[in-house]
């Protein structure tokens, strides 16, 4: 029985790279809030069971934000502000915020925001994380 060698080197080509991006992180949607049509202060409450994540972002959908502080906190109480001061578009998102320190188990996540209503819908913003 004649054996086609490039067939074999394919195919072990195709396995390797499909093992790969199997294991690849994805995002873990964290939670979402349907904003309001003014200055406002939301919570997304995540939970320490959730596990550990090494970074976040946000996305917006149907209107835009401004976007003007953000803290997390983490279950060990240790808290870092991100300085968003932008305003993302409906459709967009935050840039990816690497989460510093060990003990990366967050417990909740706050931010301040202005609605940026301009074709009358309520934005939806989406929390992500990624292990």
């Amino acid at each position: 029985m004649k054996v086609n060698r490039q067939l074999i080197s394919t195919l072990v080509l195709v396995m390797c790279f499909s093992t790969l991006f199997a294991k690849a992180p994805k995002w873990k949607l964290l939670g979402a809030r349907k904003v309001k049509f003014k200055t406002e202060r939301d919570v997304i409450i995540v939970g320490a069971d959730e596990g550990t994540f090494k970074k976040v972002k946000l996305t917006v959908k149907k209107s835009g934000i401004h976007f003007k502080d953000m803290k997390i906190h983490f279950s060990n109480d240790d808290i870092i502000d991100v300085k968003i001061r932008r305003v993302i578009p409906a459709g967009g998102e935050t840039r990816i915020i690497d989460l510093p320190g060990k003990n990366r188990r967050i417990k909740k996540v706050v931010f301040w925001y202005e609605s940026k209503k301009k074709n009358g819908k309520r934005a939806t913003v989406r929390l992500y994380g990624k292990r």
